[in-house]
């Protein structure tokens, strides 16, 4: 059968685990280096993904990102590209904070945001419309750039909730939903110019 050029598919993975997610930090687009052990888990996702035919890596341009990727890319030995719209949304003035401290320090703002739904905007920081929007361009992008191939995007658990969330109907992006297992790769595939989920939880990481 004739491969459809139509078709790319994308494996979505979230950055190994960072000090700041350690200590419960918002991160937004700050950085804080991986732990020993995210560094570890990332050597053991490259093993199991070295399994799995990929062409290429499209990475967020954050540092845990960038470093998750090259640690996994000692094992695939592939071309790496990075990408800003892939980034973790913007919180903001709640950036480097703990959630208790924000519910803590401005408690009306934060039950007020939280009945936005995908509105939801921290102070000075993006909703979830605005994450979803250029994530969906970076995919978009790399579809055009590399049709017919199978890439590894290595991004935040922002943006891969955005993205199934909304092509899942969502109306809210409830932390309590069942869709999305945490440690997992979830398949999405562009064809014909649209975005689909191909499969969710479909590589378990642990």
């Amino acid at each position: 059968m004739i491969p459809n050029p139509n078709i790319t598919r994308f494996g979505l993975l979230r950055h190994a685990p960072t000090m700041w997610n350690e200590e419960k930090r918002i991160q937004g687009q700050q950085d804080s280096p991986l732990t020993v052990e995210g560094e570890n888990h990332a050597k053991a996702w490259g093993q199991l993904l070295k399994l799995y035919p990929w062409d290429r890596i499209l990475s967020s341009d954050l540092g845990r990102a960038r470093n998750t990727a090259a640690i996994i890319n000692t094992f695939l030995s592939i071309p790496v590209s990075y990408d800003y719209r892939l980034r973790e949304r913007e919180w903001g003035r709640w950036t480097g904070m703990k959630l208790k401290q924000v519910r803590q320090e401005d408690p009306q703002l934060w039950a007020a945001q939280g009945k936005n739904g995908w509105k939801f905007c921290p102070p000075t920081g993006e909703n979830h419309n605005a994450v979803l929007e250029r994530s969906i361009q970076a995919l978009r992008k790399a579809a055009q750039e590399w049709p017919n191939e199978t890439i590894l995007v290595v991004t935040h658990e922002g943006v891969i909730k955005s993205l199934i969330y909304r092509l899942c109907e969502h109306e809210k992006m409830s932390t309590k939903s069942p869709v999305i297992r945490p440690n997992y790769l979830h398949w999405l595939i562009h064809d014909k110019g649209s975005l689909k989920i191909k499969e969710l939880n479909a590589i378990s990481l642990y």
